[in-house]
């Protein structure tokens, strides 16, 4: 058996005092930004080359965060190791670049290694440290302070709350550039492909409806049978009613069935265009097919028909094709 255990109460006494700790540091950072965030934003936004963010450590793991959110919202940049800077791939960095040094102390020595040299180089530099007086923050052209009053752990050791704030503070950099650069959801929709976050803001409905012989549809003269055989036919629980030149006159869906089962109408002398539902929702082929499953919700229904400008059928879908290409 385990001998190490925990008592239950003191566990949850530990974990929200972590996360009360964490989130003082985070809302004291908010009230101690100031135009040094504005000076660091503007130093990436003219930056000609590639952002670059190292750390030693921890703040390595946070560095690679940074540099990977960065690189998602719009912001070019790539995370490079001090320790391996100093025997070659300092060789990557440019003077046309941007390095964001990430040291609580601002004292590692790792960086502290190569700063002269990307100095001499003629890179722009800034630094988020704790210490605004560290050697880091003293060469940094701009420097972001990233102080916490306390650690989370309680020996006040392992880096906590400085990792959360430093993050955080990398977090709010990558946002005010995504803004600042009007970056938008298709953008961030195509650096992540391969998701359901890509499927969701890529895929056109397009790319989802029903055409050609699978798109059920009936003449605005068929009777009621008609519509039944067609939507059997077709499997998508509804038949769109349409002119002689395809523009969609109405809808005739499984609710409407229902409704008419009610009225005891005769399915072979009743036009369906007396009990169909006219100006159905309707929505273009190059909408994305989030806004098809949107309108969905927003009016209850459970199928859609796809028109072109002059209102004329060119597919159809329902909340299983959606559900099928993963779109919901």
């Amino acid at each position: 058996m385990n001998k190490n255990h925990i008592a239950p109460p003191r566990a949850l006494e530990l974990g929200r005092q972590v996360l009360d700790i964490e989130a003082a540091a985070v809302a004291a950072l908010s009230a101690r930004l100031d135009d040094t965030f504005l000076q660091a934003l503007n130093l990436i936004l003219s930056c000609e080359g590639r952002v670059i963010v190292s750390g030693m450590g921890k703040s390595g793991h946070i560095a690679r965060k940074i540099a990977a959110t960065m690189s998602s919202t719009g912001t070019p940049a790539y995370f490079v190791h001090p320790g391996e800077a100093s025997h070659g791939d300092l060789g990557m960095v440019t003077r046309q670049d941007v390095f964001i040094a990430l040291s609580y102390s601002g004292e590692s020595q790792e960086l502290m290694t190569i700063v002269p040299i990307l100095k001499r180089q003629g890179a722009k530099l800034i630094s988020m440290t704790g210490f605004p007086s560290s050697s880091l923050a003293r060469l940094a052209d701009v420097h972001l302070n990233a102080a916490v009053d306390k650690e989370a752990c309680p020996m006040g050791l392992a880096p906590t709350a400085s990792t959360t704030a430093t993050l955080a503070l990398g977090d709010a950099l990558a946002v005010a550039l995504l803004d600042a650069k009007g970056f938008s959801a298709e953008n961030f929709a195509r650096s992540h492909p391969g998701g359901s976050l890509g499927r969701r803001l890529l895929t056109q409905v397009s790319d989802v409806m029903r055409t050609g012989d699978r798109m059920p549809m009936v003449a605005q003269d068929a009777m009621l049978s008609e519509a039944l055989m067609e939507m059997s036919r077709k499997g998508v629980g509804m038949t769109a009613i349409v002119d002689e030149h395809r523009v969609v006159k109405g809808i005739f869906t499984d609710g409407d069935l229902r409704r008419t089962l009610e009225k005891k109408l005769e399915f072979g002398s009743t036009p369906v265009r007396a009990v169909m539902s006219a100006n159905p929702c309707c929505i273009s082929a190059d909408s994305l097919a989030a806004e098809a499953v949107q309108l969905m919700d927003q009016y209850n229904i459970n199928q859609m028909l796809v028109v072109d400008e002059q209102h004329k059928m060119v597919g159809a879908l329902n909340m299983h094709d959606l559900l099928h290409a993963k779109v919901i």
